[in-house]
């Protein structure tokens, strides 16, 4: 089984949780900019996630094989502070950088009037940049808050099929599915949807425009969801080629239009960056009695 993530907050997860998503069939995935859980008070707070994102992280997945793209954008929740207008400034600089595949997380958190003037500004972004775009669907209220997104996407006359609309549940899918839109959905432990869920879904919708990810956030998360997700399908009579469709085709086509997926073997387990190295102490000369920190075996 071989698993395309297409949204999961890698910053948030071990080095541990790289390795087993790598045994559990996972070769490539998408990290969105998102809410950090601590708000942040600066654009240069931004400025260094950022470059984290498109650096730091691209190389730490690559030591366990697994090729790392991003998503960049204002996030709904803190687009209502004041403080951090002018994150929009600095959102092309970074669209425009090799593994940046679209615009998000965008959409609503609460649906403030700053939350929908941010989510308009990023949609033109992406049409500029040619880059698809990932939509965040609120928690609260969340059909009527689907709907104002997709009443936005509509207007902004970008082509429904390069929007993934995600955190979709059961009362949002023939609204997504009726507008054209790329059908996302979030696997977790106790909310959003779980495997078996997601099993129904695809067995009464169909697996087409449609993308399951871990998302695996710093809450009560798991970045193996997708292959339960896939495991869940098996069990129900889907066949391996419906699983790879749903777990790497499908985002692959998503975010494919981006032109900026790097597919090949990921994976670099040498090198450093920026002077530093997954790695912590030297590792030892093979024919010395010294141990992993230098000291004697």
């Amino acid at each position: 089984m071989r698993i395309f993530d297409p949204h999961i907050h890698m910053t948030s997860r071990t080095t541990a949780d790289y390795r087993a998503m790598y045994d559990a069939g996972v070769r490539a995935l998408v990290e969105p900019a998102f809410w950090l859980g601590q708000p942040r008070t600066s654009v240069g707070s931004f400025r260094d996630y950022f470059d984290g994102l498109v650096g730091w992280e691209r190389f730490r997945a690559a030591q366990f094989g697994i090729r790392h793209h991003c998503t960049i954008a204002l996030n709904p929740k803190e687009a209502n502070d004041p403080r951090l207008t002018g994150v929009l400034d600095l959102l092309p600089r970074y669209l425009a950088k090799d593994g940046v595949v679209a615009v998000g997380e965008v959409g609503f958190d609460s649906r403030t009037a700053e939350e929908e003037k941010a989510f308009r500004h990023q949609l033109e972004l992406a049409k500029e940049f040619g880059l698809p775009v990932l939509v965040h669907t609120p928690h609260r209220d969340k059909v009527e808050g689907t709907r104002h997104t997709l009443r936005l996407v509509e207007e902004s006359g970008i082509a429904p099929e390069t929007v993934l609309v995600d955190h979709l549940n059961e009362t949002t899918v023939e609204l997504v599915r009726d507008s054209g839109c790329v059908l996302g959905f979030s696997i977790y432990p106790d909310t959003k949807m779980s495997p078996e869920r997601m099993v129904r879904i695809l067995s009464e919708w169909g697996l087409d425009r449609t993308v399951v990810n871990s998302a695996a956030d710093w809450g009560h998360s798991d970045p193996l969801t997708t292959l339960y997700t896939g495991q869940r399908m098996l069990e129900a009579g889907f066949t391996d080629d419906d699983v790879d469709r749903v777990l790497w085709r499908n985002p692959v086509e998503f975010y494919a239009r981006s032109g900026r997926l790097m597919l090949d073997d990921g994976t670099d387990t040498g090198g450093t960056f920026s002077g530093n190295s997954i790695l912590r102490g030297e590792r030892p000369d093979p024919g010395s009695q010294a141990g992993p920190e230098g000291g004697a075996a």
